[in-house]
């Protein structure tokens, strides 16, 4: 995780990038003071800032502030989100560790605006634990590279690793994206009701707070809202109140067959069909997590997470190609800037035909 942070303060204004743009140019805006951060692995964190604090915490007194000023923060910031997000790059629906997973990928690509819907009011999905609400997450080789990548620290035996909190790789994955994006934003507490689809081809998603999705019977019409995008994310995870819905819309609108769930659990075979099957299942759709095994009959995996990130990384690489930017499915990125755990399974699973 990030260890260390270094502030520098200025008294003179300076302009800086807000985090998010309008089709993906920045906004600017003034602001009195500029801090810069910089990460090292470190066991501690370490701030050196110009202001002073009391150390006596029995008068500790906070700067004084006006109420409407918080109400009027919350809501500019998410509101322009709102705004600069209703037509973005690539919409990934739900906020587990494959998505998650996703979200990092893409954001080594500051030319790629991304918007993340998860139903829940916190991202994360099932990753904060392990499996039976045990604390340890257990990742199978090769994927513990993605870890190192991270700095998220585990146990090392012979075939896996375990890391002792499955919230640590969580936490990490969503305080330290590779550079920091200018145009990715998250909208928690938001359910993606159904896709736009145009001439066959998957445009968007139709959005509402998840609170309002879960009362549709018990109140008058609510209508919804909507984010374009050139591609959707969509991970799901398996069927559930909230799971496979990206797949089980396409079933009902005609664009796919099937959707047999998943098979029962076998470990070996699971892990490597989801990544191996992992891919764009409509134009303008990509299926990555456990929402693939809904939809090809995959055997489900258990509690071991290696699939869900690796799965995630392949989907934004299919993301980065369908948007014709630099990826590592087609050998447009540069041989030295790929991950040892980009090597996608082989193609020896059992699977149903998608």
């Amino acid at each position: 995780m990030a260890a260390m942070a270094t502030s520098a303060l200025t008294s003179k204004p300076q302009t800086r990038f807000l985090d998010h743009c309008f089709n993906g140019i920045p906004l600017i805006s003034r602001v009195s003071t500029s801090r810069s951060l910089s990460y090292a692995h470190s066991p501690r964190l370490s701030i050196s800032a110009s202001a002073s604090s009391s150390s006596d915490l029995n008068s500790y007194r906070f700067e004084p502030i006006k109420e409407s000023i918080v109400a009027r923060e919350m809501t500019r910031r998410y509101m322009t989100d709102m705004i600069s997000y209703a037509d973005t790059d690539v919409v990934v629906v739900g906020a587990g560790s494959a998505g998650l997973s996703c979200a990092y990928e893409l954001s080594k690509d500051p030319s790629v605006s991304v918007a993340i819907v998860e139903q829940s009011v916190s991202p994360g999905g099932g990753a904060w634990l392990g499996g039976q609400l045990f604390s340890a997450m257990l990742v199978r080789k090769p994927a513990h590279h993605f870890l190192d990548e991270l700095q998220t620290p585990y146990d090392e035996q012979e075939t896996y690793v375990v890391i002792k909190h499955a919230a640590l790789f969580t936490s990490t994955i969503l305080s330290r994206p590779p550079r920091p994006s200018q145009c990715q934003a998250s909208f928690n507490a938001v359910a993606a009701e159904d896709l736009i689809v145009k001439e066959g081809r998957v445009s968007g998603v139709v959005t509402n707070w998840a609170l309002v999705s879960m009362n549709h019977d018990t109140q008058s019409c609510m209508d919804p809202n909507v984010m374009e995008a050139k591609v959707v994310v969509s991970s799901c995870g398996h069927d559930g109140p909230f799971g496979a819905t990206g797949v089980k819309r396409l079933k009902s609108i005609g664009l796919i067959d099937s959707v047999p769930g998943m098979k029962a659990l076998d470990m070996n075979k699971a892990e490597d069909a989801i990544v191996r099957l992992t891919r764009e299942i409509v134009p303008g759709m990509i299926v990555t997590g456990m929402e693939v095994a809904e939809i090809d009959g995959a055997p489900r995996m258990g509690p071991t997470f290696g699939a869900m990130m690796i799965s995630g990384k392949k989907a934004a690489h299919l993301a980065l190609k369908a948007l014709g930017r630099p990826n590592a499915l087609d050998g447009s990125l540069p041989a030295d800037s790929l991950r040892p755990e980009l090597v996608l399974a082989a193609d020896d699973a059992e699977v149903a035909e998608a």
